[in-house]
């Protein structure tokens, strides 16, 4: 081939992984923010290890971070075409990831034989047969980084920090971009600290340059398909959490209320809170508790003085909040409960994904004590779920739980920035006051939600709290009494189903098999079912955000079928719940619990073995 040939490629994925400190969160941002805007979709998938500071040069230590890009990207992508290893213990275990033919980009300055002893690693990291499988670029990434650094009067620690700009470098001449928005983005970011962007900027050039005169690379060149039907409007590169919290934000705004979150730092959730502690001037107020139960009872006292309130959580977090949720629903007051769903149980995998929690949040509490949940699809699409969670909390005047997970929280994609004026309204049922007729549990007769009356409001005064109320709003310990309002209780719940749209059914319209998912499983399962669909299969396909009431006309999309697959990453929570209610059809489980989203390739393995059988 001639020097610089450029490949054309529909879309491609890129591994950054290394030590903890190395930077590649950072790289793998650079380089999706990079391809966003050079006209990329992109999927990302940050893989952070569960300790905070594991020993050097361990595999326990190793942070990844994976870019897919491309044309309409669903997915951060199975495995990669490009891999970055910044020491001999992230390619012992990130190897597995790569595509057989991929292009491993390694820094030779660090595969000593104390760090190969550290991975364990005995035997030749390059073996024969790896480099017949792999394209190997063993770069002397730190030789070179440490003779910038000297160059420019650094230590040899403070260049040590720069290292993942050489490798971003040789990334970004692979991927044919060029450097000047990264250099920008250096400006902006160290604008007080002239000698460190005077660095990164000297290594990410350094590193570009050594990619243009390596000859095993000028055919490797990739111009990655842009997406070229995205709609008119402003993006941005955005993680599931900042949506979350932008969402809030947007039905705070839209609502009148103004927006509380009391809660407890826990990953992967804590940049919720983060995010709204940073928009106090949109009227946000955020405190900071000292434990989960102070969080949750502190933004119910919140709802009860007419804020929009929220709590932010993870697993864990949400066992200690259970007893509070329960004062929640007994009060009937709007509560929206994010729940970054991560490992279990106990502190299980604190950094990894998982669909663990929809029991909990279905049941998760003592009595009869039923409220909504959802479960967000995307990391751009949490921004919708947050905000439909807290339009149901406002208007149907009950706690709603949103499931997300660490995979959506802390992956990113790219987002449409919505007008707050184009969101549907949101409308919270207040009291009117000096009303006569007001009775503290008076019910709407369409959803048989309460009135919100608000501390302060003239001609209202009542009582509401933990014990059992009569609909008048005295205490009642009535065994009538106690039936009736449990009933209502669930009934209102049950009639959000009316407020919410039918189940969708997507591909092929005359399939045997129905592939079922939920949450954050969207994009593996949606690219599965297109690909086999297109290779001559028959597979449709239905993803539920509406968990709890779930949409009305479910049992008639699952009677249809003579084969359902229902896939979670868990042990089969969310089959179990469909059982319960639609006992008569034919489900069957596709689990996987590894901390791990689905790969499409696993997925479309076991589809196409049920339509063989």
């Amino acid at each position: 081939m001639s020097k610089n040939q450029i490949v054309n490629k529909e879309d491609l994925v890129v591994r950054f992984a290394g030590d903890s400190g190395d930077g590649m969160q950072l790289s793998g941002t650079l380089f999706s923010d990079a391809s966003a805007l050079t006209g990329n979709d992109i999927a990302t998938f940050p893989d952070y290890p569960a300790e905070i500071r594991a020993p050097h040069n361990t595999i326990a230590g190793v942070s990844g971070y994976q870019v897919h890009v491309g044309n309409h990207i669903y997915s951060s992508g199975d495995k990669c075409d490009i891999l970055v290893a910044m020491n001999p213990a992230s390619l012992k275990s990130n190897l597995k990831w790569a595509k057989k033919g991929a292009t491993v980009i390694v820094d030779i300055d660090t595969f000593t034989d104390t760090a190969l002893q550290k991975a364990g690693i005995t035997d030749d990291p390059f073996s024969d047969e790896m480099e017949r499988e792999y394209t190997i670029i063993k770069a002397p990434i730190s030789s070179f980084t440490f003779r910038i650094g000297q160059s420019q009067g650094a230590d040899k620690k403070t260049s040590d920090k720069s290292r993942n700009m050489f490798a971003l470098g040789i990334i970004f001449f692979m991927t044919n971009h060029t450097l000047d928005l990264t250099f920008r983005y250096i400006e902006r970011k160290f604008a007080k600290k002239p000698n460190v962007i005077m660095l990164n900027k000297a290594v990410l050039t350094e590193g570009y340059e050594y990619a243009e005169k390596l000859e095993v690379i000028h055919s490797k060149i990739v111009d990655v398909a842009k997406c070229t039907d995205m709609p008119k409007g402003r993006y941005r590169n955005i993680t599931g959490n900042v949506a979350t919290a932008w969402g809030l934000l947007a039905a705070a705004e839209r609502s009148g209320r103004t927006l509380f979150l009391g809660s407890y730092p826990i990953t992967p959730a804590t940049d919720i809170m983060v995010e709204l502690a940073k928009n106090k001037g949109l009227g946000a107020r955020v405190f900071q508790a000292e434990d989960e139960i102070a969080g949750i009872c502190s933004a119910i006292g919140a709802s009860y003085a007419g804020a929009l309130a929220c709590t932010s959580t993870s697993g864990p977090g949400l066992s200690l909040k259970s007893e509070a949720l329960g004062l929640a629903v007994m009060t009937e007051l709007p509560l929206v409960v994010i729940d970054v769903q991560r490992g279990g149980p106990s502190t299980g995998l604190p950094t990894k994904t998982e669909q663990s929690d929809l029991v909990q949040a279905l049941y998760g509490r003592n009595g009869e004590a039923p409220l909504v949940v959802l479960a967000a699809s995307s990391s751009a699409n949490c921004f919708y779920w947050a905000y439909n969670a807290a339009k149901i909390a406002l208007e149907h005047m009950t706690p709603v739980i949103l499931l997300t997970d660490g995979y959506l929280g802390n992956g990113s994609q790219l987002f449409r920035i919505p007008k707050v004026a184009d969101l549907p309204s949101i409308t919270p049922r207040l009291a009117t006051p000096n009303d006569p007729e007001y009775r503290p549990y008076r019910r709407d007769p369409e959803t048989l939600a309460r009135e919100w009356a608000l501390p302060g409001m003239e001609g209202l005064s009542h009582r509401v709290g933990g014990l059992e109320k009569c609909p008048d709003g005295p205490l009642s310990i009535d065994p009538e009494n106690h039936a009736l309002m449990t009933e209502m209780r669930q009934e209102k719940v049950n009639r959000v189903a009316n407020y919410i749209p039918e189940q969708e059914v997507t591909g092929n319209p005359d399939a045997d098999l129905l592939v079922v998912g939920w949450g954050g499983t969207s994009g593996a399962l949606t690219l599965a079912v297109e690909e086999l669909n297109n290779e001559g299969h028959k597979v449709a396909y239905t993803h539920f955000n509406y968990i709890c009431p779930l949409p009305k006309n479910t049992g008639d999309i699952l009677r249809k079928y003579k084969k359902i697959v229902v896939c979670e990453l868990n042990k089969g929570q969310f089959l179990g719940y469909l059982r319960t209610q639609f006992p008569e059809c034919p489900m069957r489980p596709y689990n996987k619990v590894m901390g791990l989203p689905f790969e499409v390739g696993e997925l479309k393995d076991c589809f196409t073995k049920i339509l063989a059988e």
